[in-house]
């Protein structure tokens, strides 16, 4: 799947989302894209460093410590 097609994926996510508010005002749409995305790609960069986080944290292209930190926000061990 190319990013054009994951950003059309993403898109229409949010066009459903905001057709089923029907008219109600839209709250934290960032926070809500992010926990849908975030966790599981962290879960999932985790598998494949088989747990080992300075290897995941390399893959993700962040801090060990950052990861930790989204690790212990979304509870993951």
């Amino acid at each position: 799947m190319s990013n054009k097609d994951v950003a059309a994926c993403i898109r229409a996510a949010l066009d459903e989302y905001f057709k089923d508010l029907d008219g109600q005002p839209p709250h934290a749409v960032y926070d809500m894209v992010m926990g849908c995305v975030e966790k599981p790609m962290l879960e999932y960069v985790l598998h494949r460093a088989g747990g080992n986080q300075s290897k995941a944290a390399e893959i993700l292209g962040l801090n060990r410590n950052t990861l930790r930190k989204k690790m212990q926000l979304y509870q993951i061990e």
